[in-house]
């Protein structure tokens, strides 16, 4: 049997809190900019989810309380999150892409004039 160690060396920015991303010195920026990507789908993903749900977390009929909107906020959140964290959707994938692209074809085309001899 494998024990995992409670504390591990890696950083995983999925499972890392924005401000600590950002902070960290130990991320590269492909990592960081990855990790607010996918951040940003599972935001979005909790939107769409919490509209799509809205028919059937809210029966007509069903007394609205805070332990049942609790339940259903923390529902939609670990759905979202676990969509987002699998990759499959590729909103996030698309928001790294748009991110990225522009510094890479910035940093391609070289704006300095040549100097005049």
């Amino acid at each position: 049997m494998e024990i995992q160690p409670f504390f591990s060396r890696t950083l995983d920015p999925d499972n890392m809190p924005l401000e600590r991303m950002a902070a960290s010195t130990t991320l590269t920026e492909d990592q960081k900019v990855a990790g607010v990507s996918r951040h940003f789908e599972a935001i979005m993903l909790r939107q769409f989810l919490t509209e799509a749900y809205k028919p059937v977390l809210n029966p007509k009929g069903e007394e609205n309380n805070s332990v049942n909107d609790i339940y259903k906020d923390m529902m939609v959140e670990h759905l979202a999150d676990s969509i987002s964290k699998s990759g499959k959707f590729g909103l996030a994938k698309s928001f790294q892409t748009q991110m990225v692209h522009p510094k890479k074809a910035a940093a391609d085309s070289d704006p300095t004039p040549a100097p005049i001899e």
